[in-house]
């Protein structure tokens, strides 16, 4: 079936869960209903999706609602024939999402989803890749703030650096410099569900565990090795560093899109996270409580009765999250240094205009549903990444309409 054909440019899967009805208020705001973008709201429950369209008030009555289930792998098979592109918000995707993506990548129709979940993006790339690629399925997971900042922004740095200098930077560190927001309710609920499944089977511990984790098969080797899970002080920078507990999944994106892309930066570029927390003793003082409190938590989540309580007790519950007020005042900071091989440096901004979790979050996962909807993009099917799927079109729609913007410090 054609693009043309189908009936929608985007289906909006589970649109009455938080994120979901964040990601159709903007594009109801930003693109309208009936207009150059032919989009649809979805859901399992049809009287949550007609309360959801009467809360987006006059401008929405005409908005169309399709009731589907994503465990049900017919019901997945019948809406991916419906659209160009489905964006979904269901997860933990390891529960919820393999219908949608064998369903996707079977019709031929682009995907987009905020999966951060390392073990299930390998599978989906061992099941679904080769099919993807047959049928010209872009299959684009980590479209929030993990992963498109960080994927987005190695690949702005290093065609930046090329302009500038002529070569790419032979390495990349991104420092989170400031950030304000609460958690995700459904960024605990799969990781959770991830050291639930590293607990009971150690091949997916392993897959958690590899650097190259989400390379493609015979190119999982390079000169990167783990994850920082320290202190450490930072030359470049002159800044103690704790870790960032988002790094386990950008940094194995970002090494697959350079992969995806061809080792263009070449065969021994490194890449790095952590968060920057000053000079001194202050600085060492912030590292450390930054390091004994993730410590804490993934020592708590790698047992059952503990993750029991977390969930409970502790941790934001999925499909909630911060209202309108605390959304617009978050926002995030993010610094890159890309060090060149003659030992020349390049430094890069990436910022945000709302909390990282939800406001600009829903922001990115739309503007990429409506990138591969609607841009002229270079990348063949696959399952692939930000970077290695939409590039320079996305930077240009998430500065434009999304509050992001990727600045070259000189």
């Amino acid at each position: 079936m054609s693009d043309n054909a189908r009936e929608f440019d985007v289906i909006v899967v589970g649109a009455t869960g938080f994120t979901g009805a964040l990601v159709t208020e903007y594009l109801c705001e930003r693109y309208g209903i009936g207009g150059t973008l032919r989009w649809a709201a979805a859901g399992r429950n049809e009287t949550r999706l007609s309360a959801l369209r009467e809360s987006l008030g006059h401008k929405a009555e005409s908005l169309p609602l399709i009731v589907a289930d994503t465990l049900d792998a017919n019901s997945m098979g019948e809406l991916a024939q419906r659209t160009r592109v489905v964006l979904t918000t269901v997860g933990p995707y390891a529960r919820y999402g393999s219908e949608l993506v064998a369903a996707c990548a079977g019709n031929g129709t682009h995907y987009c989803d905020l999966a951060g979940e390392v073990q299930w993006i390998r599978r989906m790339i061992d099941a679904h890749d080769a099919t993807a690629r047959k049928n010209g399925a872009r299959i684009v997971h980590c479209c929030g703030f993990d992963s498109i900042p960080m994927d987005i922004g190695a690949w702005f740095l290093q065609q930046e650096a090329k302009h500038r200098s002529g070569a790419c930077c032979s390495s990349i560190t991104l420092l989170v410099k400031a950030m304000k927001g609460g958690a995700s309710g459904g960024t605990m609920a799969s990781m959770m569900n991830l050291m639930r499944e590293a607990r009971a089977d150690r091949a997916v511990a392993r897959v958690l565990a590899r650097p190259y984790s989400l390379n493609p098969d015979g190119e999982q080797r390079g000169p990167d090795r783990g994850d920082q899970r320290g202190i450490r002080f930072d030359e470049d920078a002159q800044s103690w560093t704790a870790p960032f507990i988002m790094a386990s999944v950008n940094t194995r994106v970002v090494r697959r899109s350079h992969a995806l892309l061809g080792y263009p930066w070449g065969p021994d570029f490194r890449y790095h996270e952590a968060i920057r927390t000053g000079r001194g003793i202050g600085g060492w003082t912030r590292a450390a409580m930054i390091t004994a409190g993730l410590a804490g938590l993934v020592g708590l989540a790698s047992f059952g009765w503990s993750r029991s309580l977390l969930e409970r007790y502790v941790l934001p519950k999925p499909g909630t999250g911060p209202d309108a007020d605390a959304r617009e005042k978050g926002f995030f900071n993010l610094e890159q240094i890309g060090k060149l091989a003659d030992g020349g440096r390049i430094l890069s901004r990436i910022t945000g205009d709302r909390d990282p979790g939800y406001g600009s979050t829903s922001k990115m996962l739309a503007e990429s549903a409506v990138c591969l909807a609607h841009d002229d993009l270079d990348s063949g099917g696959g399952i692939l990444t930000p970077a290695a799927a939409m590039a320079a079109p996305l930077i240009q729609r998430l500065t434009t309409n999304a509050g992001l913007s990727f600045q070259i410090l000189d």
